[in-house]
This record gives C-alpha cells, sequence and structure tokens, in this order.
C-alpha cells in the first residue's frame, strides 16, 4: 500500500513539473518575437524619405496671400485691323498655338482698297521714272534746267515713298496672295486664353480683341502685401508659394518688383514673383499662399522638417532611422517652427536622420513591437 502511494505521489510530481515546463516553454514563444528588431518591409522601405537634423537660425514665416495671373510681358491680345466678315476661325479656347500659325482668315473691302491704293501708286511711280529719265537727257542736251530735273526727282522720291508705305501697310494683313483676304496669323507661340471670334461672325470698329495668347511658360504670382508687412517685404527676397490643387509642393521664386502705390479697391502694395511653370502646375486665376522666412536674431536650433513630426498622446516624436531594421521613436520639445521647420529642443542631435514619409506608419509598428 506504501508502494502504491508513493508511486502516485512520484507521478503527480512528475505531471507537475511537465506542466511548468510546458508553460514556461509557451511563455518563451511568446515573447521570443518581442525581443526581435522590427524590419522595415522593402515595398515600404522603398517610398521613405529621409532628413537630417540641422543646426539652424531660427526663422518664423511670414505668409501672404495672392493669386496666379498671366506674364503681362508674354500676353498679347489681337485686335482686327479692319472691318469685315470671319470666313475661318481654326482655333478653340485653351488650344496651343506657334507663332505664324494660321488662326483666322477674314474677307475685308478694306483689303481691295489698300491693294488698289498700291496698284495706282505702282502705276504713277512708273509714269514718273520715265519723266525723269526725259528729263535727265533733256537736262543733259541743255534742254531742261536743273530746277525741272530736281523736281522729277523729287517727284519719284516721294512716289517711293508712297510705294513703300502702301506695300507695308498690305503685309499686315498677310493678304497679297488672295483676293480680299485679310489672313491672321498668330504673333506669338502660347495658349488662346480668350476668345470672341467666330466663323460668320461679321467684325466691326471695336475696342475688344478677337483673342489672347498668352506664353504660360512664366507666370506672375501677385502677393497682396498689407501696411503692417511692408517692412519685411523687399525685392529679391526669396519665397515659398503653395496652392489648393498641390498643397504638398512648395514652388520656390523671389520678389521681383514691389508696387510704390497702393491698390486703391484692396488698400495693399502688389509684389511681383515671377514663377517658372514649365510644368504647367501654376494656373492662372488660382489662389496662392507665399510664404517668407524672417530672420529675426533669435540665435539657433536644431530644426526637422514639418513633416517629420509625430504628434501623439500630446506629446511630440519624431522616427530616427539608421537602417531598415534599426529605427528609434524619440520624444521632442518644439520651441517654435515656421513653414518649413519645427525648431526643437534635445531629444535627437545634429546629424541623425529622421523619417519624413510614411512616418505615422514606422511609428505605430514600433510602438507594436514594444
Amino acid at each position: 500500500m506504501k508502494r502504491i502511494q508513493m508511486t502516485s505521489k512520484y507521478t503527480l510530481s512528475c505531471a507537475v513539473l511537465a506542466l511548468l515546463a510546458l508553460a514556461s516553454c509557451k511563455q518563451q514563444e511568446n515573447t521570443a518575437p518581442q525581443n526581435e528588431n522590427y524590419c522595415i518591409p522593402e515595398d515600404i522601405s522603398k517610398g521613405l524619405n529621409f532628413a537630417k537634423v540641422t543646426q539652424r537660425p531660427i526663422q518664423r514665416t511670414l505668409s501672404l496671400n495672392g493669386t496666379v495671373e498671366y506674364n503681362q510681358d508674354k500676353t498679347v491680345p489681337f485686335y482686327s485691323l479692319v472691318e469685315g466678315v470671319v470666313l475661318s476661325a481654326k482655333f478653340s479656347l485653351g488650344d496651343y498655338v506657334k507663332k505664324g500659325q494660321l488662326l483666322a482668315e477674314i474677307r475685308s473691302t478694306d483689303l481691295n482698297e489698300f491693294k488698289t491704293e498700291l496698284r495706282a501708286t505702282e502705276a504713277e511711280l512708273k509714269v514718273a521714272k520715265r519723266e525723269l529719265e526725259s528729263v535727265s537727257s533733256m537736262y543733259q542736251d541743255g534742254l531742261a534746267s536743273q530746277k525741272e530735273l530736281m523736281e522729277a526727282e523729287e517727284d519719284v522720291q516721294v512716289l517711293e515713298s508712297k510705294w513703300h508705305s502702301a506695300k507695308s501697310n498690305l503685309a499686315l494683313f498677310n493678304g497679297q496672295n488672295k483676293e480680299g483676304i485679310y489672313q491672321i496669323l498668330a504673333p506669338q507661340e502660347g495658349y488662346i486664353v480668350t476668345k470672341t471670334i467666330v466663323t460668320g461672325m461679321a467684325l466691326t470698329d471695336t475696342d475688344e480683341p478677337l483673342f489672347t495668347i498668352a506664353n504660360l511658360n512664366d507666370v506672375w504670382i501677385m502677393a497682396n502685401v498689407y501696411a503692417t508687412s511692408m517692412r519685411y517685404v523687399k525685392p529679391q527676397a526669396e519665397v515659398q508659394v503653395s496652392t489648393l490643387a498641390y498643397p504638398d509642393e512648395k514652388f520656390k521664386g523671389q520678389i521681383s518688383t514691389i508696387s510704390q502705390v497702393f491698390d486703391a479697391e484692396e488698400r495693399v502694395l502688389k509684389a511681383r514673383i515671377v514663377m517658372n511653370n514649365h510644368e504647367m502646375k501654376l494656373r492662372p486665376g488660382m489662389s496662392a499662399e507665399i510664404h517668407l522666412l524672417l530672420d529675426d536674431n533669435q540665435g539657433e536650433a536644431l530644426a526637422v522638417p514639418n513633416n517629420a513630426i509625430i504628434f501623439d498622446n500630446n506629446q511630440n516624436y519624431v522616427v530616427t532611422y539608421k537602417d531598415a531594421c534599426h529605427q528609434e521613436i524619440r520624444q521632442i520639445t518644439p520651441l517654435t517652427k515656421n513653414q518649413e521647420f519645427t525648431y526643437i529642443s534635445g531629444g535627437v542631435q545634429e546629424g541623425e536622420t529622421v523619417i519624413t514619409t510614411n512616418e505615422l506608419l514606422i511609428y505605430n509598428q514600433l510602438n507594436n513591437h514594444l
């Protein structure tokens, strides 16, 4: 009976030890992955952008509102030089046209009058030249005076001047090869931004342009400068421009000129920024926000790009990066910020690398692996 009891106790002890060993193994299995570093997947890693923590002078941002406008130096309104009927209009609003491209044809009686005047002048000039030859010959034979010779020469000169003038006037209409047809050629390359001409339309004397061509390779950003901001806005100042269409993109430029007279309606000075627009992202009529960095001599501080900052639980963080399997969450203390940088105290060191895209995704993954 004793042996049975001892055997039973021994069996129970072994069972307890086995359960403890099994539980320990399961606990090790559960805790082991938590000690591993989080490695950023390759597909996410390819889309990451980074920035260095730098020591910078503390600058604040002055923001101005404004609009995108045509470059007036590269915008041509076209007015009709004659009255008549539009035979054809070979373009539409918004079309891109090249310099010298045929845009429209107009039938006009004015053009016939110019051609009639040119022909009449040509005939008179031929007669005057024959008369000059005759008088010159008679002068050499002593049958004509010097005065008569000079009058004949003057008649030829007057008619030649009149002929060149008539020919130049006719050349404006590009209509030498078509009877009574005024051909309108594009005066420059660019986009048709206004249009009032249509086929069959009767043209009369008007102050309204038939169309306007604007070259949009560069545009003007017209910033509104209020009196309280005048002392900060100066020619050649570097600016960054943002639009609602591209809120995450900053267009860099310089203030080229500042008006010396307040706009009568808006009571602001207008500052002009000539902006490169080869990608056609800036369209006239768009609203724009213009940012100037102001140096107030407040010293220097560590700076990180604004898009690296993560705000969570009333604290600010950044994610530092060494390689795909080594990142850290660092708490920072912001001092001030401008449109581009946040100036911070502590948490990171100059030269360290922070993540500026998908930083929130990496931040959450790192928290899940703690």
